[in-house]
């Protein structure tokens, strides 16, 4: 199949799809290896669905910007390719299910023509960098922080330092100390801080936090750095990411995030191998220029005289769903005189015909700069208040004027078991239920900013479960022979009332279909119990865990349980603890052969590298070669590999004596790991990428003469986690 590439289409793009689609028709042939071509796929944003034979598309979208045409352009795509679903998750991408393989290069490149990529969506990577969706409008921030994750994002997409790390890794830029990113569960976690120098003018910097994530072990980020001035941030994390590649576990998938190597070594440790790493930096500082948006014309304040408290006052019913929408999905910008109106999706699900009458909606009353939210939302800036209840009235005829964004009413949740792989039970069943009951028994807490809900389908929590006031994750118990749907109940994650992140702590396993009566018993509790003007947070750790499990624990009896509790929300047949197929791979290689394989590749990208004299990049091309190489020849004497830095340490053991024409009287280990004590000059990238080469070469020789002297190798049985 041909693709036919609009000029729009970036030299890099063109040959990423291209390569996608060549990758597709090798594994097709059965010449490629199942693992070796699902890590290709998910660092393309090719993600397996619990359902066999389609795919879920993961778009892309810096800090969850997107304009009207391209999102258009999506919901086109998903028409053409995948359901005509959009669904926007908590990492402030749109996700397109039920796409097949073959689709899916000529997918990418009509959302590439549109300035859209998939690239690094998925996989071992720097996932999306997500920010506050208030950015450049939040009345509370020092400075706008767009700029920022725009640099962040473009600097480390196609980066050779991150393209093949032991997980995902993920960062977060908030707009002001409310840190509405959560960069408290991040890897890499930044809050604008800004300072006056002597002179008066402003130095914008960030706090910085390190080490934090999610999962079934959550951890809170440590601080790096109170102040690091924003031309230092980059390098910074460069130097976070070269550490985590280099000493991140790789083999116990459950402990290869980086926070687990920071929680190993400590902080102390951890930053002064950040900093060792410095001097290899191609950047030592990075300037973040200004971005040229369309929404850059409308700074200045609007010379309009009316305010959304005016249009509150003139209703003469304050009780009606519009005023409640201006009062709860309406602010005020820091420039003064636009508003920006927050849309509350159920789900984060939205059809592709209101995709297209909302982006109709973007071109008349607001700029052309719509951000997807955290929370699975929109927010759509620069509206003017005359044109408020035109946009609520349009709004509303699409179902997205629904009062309470990003209140208690507004339940965050992943796909779950509709089409995840590693979800056990429904998230979408649940969420529409608890909804639904909050809407009719708590009318008022659309006014609520204080409690968060949130719900993954299980505990990897890609519906952050541990990182709000109230989370769910889904799970199931046994009752003799039977099997329940069920739902672990976490308290007190979020933020407490001093503004401070925190995880939640599990309180108690119940039945799902008894989740509305523990969500009613939990908020009829806090209103009776807590302290006027108490957060939710301060109120549980007052109260203590036992006291809420003493509460939920009728809940958990399964003496009562009846046959409606073995049937999961949204479903009508019993429950089953099923695991979709597809992202779990058990495959026979050769593992030294694909091994090899993937250091001459890596060669070869060092050499184009040099082409481009882009030094920095082709050193870290030849230090994977390094790695890669001594990998295929450690694995094939059976010893066991794991870290980068244990397998150059290992190789220097086991090998060391047969290279002694590379090391110039140093070991091994000391050329490999020359990478960081040298500038990343053209002069020692040319003598590195010379050694690698030589380096490749020999153990070709090596491998070959094992082959003549022991024959063929046996295939290796090697299963692979589930990526997530």
């Amino acid at each position: 199949m041909t693709i036919p590439f609009s000029p729009n289409v970036s030299e890099a793009a063109r040959r990423d799809i291209l390569e996608l689609e060549s990758k597709i028709s090798v594994f097709r042939s059965g010449e490629v290896p199942e693992e070796a071509f699902r890590k290709f796929r998910l660092a393309r944003g090719v993600y397996g669905q619990r359902q066999p034979g389609v795919q879920m598309i993961r778009i892309k979208l810096p800090y969850g910007r997107i304009t009207a045409d391209q999102l258009v352009r999506i919901a086109d795509c998903s028409d053409k390719y995948a359901t005509g679903n959009l669904h926007a998750t908590t990492r402030q991408d749109i996700q397109l299910h039920f796409v097949k393989l073959a689709d899916s290069p000529a997918l990418w490149a009509e959302l590439e023509d549109a300035n859209i990529t998939l690239r690094e969506a998925c996989g071992n990577t720097v996932r999306n960098v997500t920010a506050s969706a208030r950015a450049g409008v939040d009345p509370e921030e020092p400075f706008d922080v767009t700029p920022h994750a725009h640099a962040i994002f473009e600097y480390f997409l196609r980066n050779p330092i991150c393209q093949d790390m032991g997980r995902k890794f993920k960062i977060a830029v908030s707009s002001s100390a409310k840190d509405s990113a959560y960069a408290f569960m991040h890897d890499v976690g930044l809050i604008p801080v800004a300072k006056l120098a002597e002179d008066g003018t402003q130095i914008n910097g960030f706090k910085v936090l390190v080490g934090g994530g999610l999962g079934a072990q959550p951890l809170l980020a440590k601080v790096a750095h109170e102040f690091l001035e924003e031309q230092f941030v980059i390098p910074f994390i460069e130097s976070v990411i070269r550490v985590f590649d280099r000493y991140g576990e790789r083999v116990r998938r459950h402990k290869a995030r980086m926070k687990f190597l920071l929680a190993d070594i400590g902080l102390e440790e951890f930053l002064k191998r950040v900093e060792e790493e410095q001097k290899a930096l191609k950047n030592k500082e990075y300037a973040i220029e200004p971005l040229a948006f369309a929404a850059n014309d409308l700074l200045k304040a609007n010379e309009s005289k009316l305010t959304r408290e005016d249009l509150i006052a003139a209703e003469s019913e304050q009780n009606s769903p519009y005023v409640h929408w201006l009062k709860t999905n309406v602010f005020e910008q820091k420039q003064k005189g636009w508003y920006a109106v927050q849309l509350r999706v159920l789900l984060g699900d939205m059809h592709s015909s209101t995709a297209r009458k909302l982006a109709d909606i973007v071109r008349e009353y607001a700029a052309d700069d719509i951000r997807v939210t955290v929370n699975q939302g929109y927010i759509l800036r620069f509206v003017k208040a005359e044109d408020l209840p035109a946009v609520y009235a349009k709004l509303n005829e699409l179902g997205l004027a629904e009062p309470g964004f990003d209140t208690t009413a507004d339940i965050t949740t992943c796909p779950g078991t509709d089409t995840c792989n590693l979800a056990i039970s429904s998230s979408y069943g649940i969420t529409r239920v608890l909804e639904t009951m909050m809407k009719e028994e708590f009318p008022d807490i659309i006014y609520n900013n204080d409690i968060k809900i949130k719900i993954s389908g299980c505990m990897n929590g890609c519906g952050q479960h541990s990182a709000c006031n109230i989370g769910f994750h889904g799970s199931s118990i046994k009752n003799g022979k039977l099997v329940l749907p069920a739902l672990q109940v976490l308290l007190g994650g979020g933020f407490n009332g001093a503004g401070e992140g925190m995880m939640g702590d599990k309180v108690i396993k119940l039945p799902t279909k008894r989740g509305p009566a523990a969500l009613r018993t939990l908020l009829n509790d806090y209103e009776t119990n807590a302290f006027e003007g108490e957060y939710y947070n301060d109120y549980f750790l007052r109260q203590g865990n036992k006291y809420f499990y003493s509460m939920l624990k009728p809940l958990a009896d399964l003496t009562t349980v009846v046959s409606s509790d073995y049937v999961d929300w949204d479903h009508e047949e019993p429950f089953q603890t099923e695991v979709g197929v597809g992202e779990c791979a058990s495959v026979l290689i050769d593992l030294v052969a694909t091994t090899i394989i993937e250091a001459n590749d890596k060669l070869s990208w060092a050499h184009e590298n040099l082409e481009k004299k882009i030094w920095a990049d082709a050193i870290y091309h030849a230090y994977n070669v390094f790695v890669t190489g001594a990998k295929a020849l450690l694995v094939s004497k059976g010893v066991a590999t794991n870290t980068q830095y244990g397998i150059v340490k290992d190789f220097d053991e086991h090998f060391g004596a047969e290279f002694n024409d590379l090391s110039e009287g140093v070991s091994f280990k000391e050329l490999v790991f020359s990478i960081n004590k040298n500038e990343p000059t053209q002069e020692f990238a040319e003598g590195f990428v010379a050694k690698a080469a030589h380096f490749i070469g020999k153990v070709n020789q090596i491998r070959q003469q094992q082959l003549e002297s022991e024959g063929e190798p046996e295939l290796a049985l090697v299963e692979f986690g589930k990526d997530s």
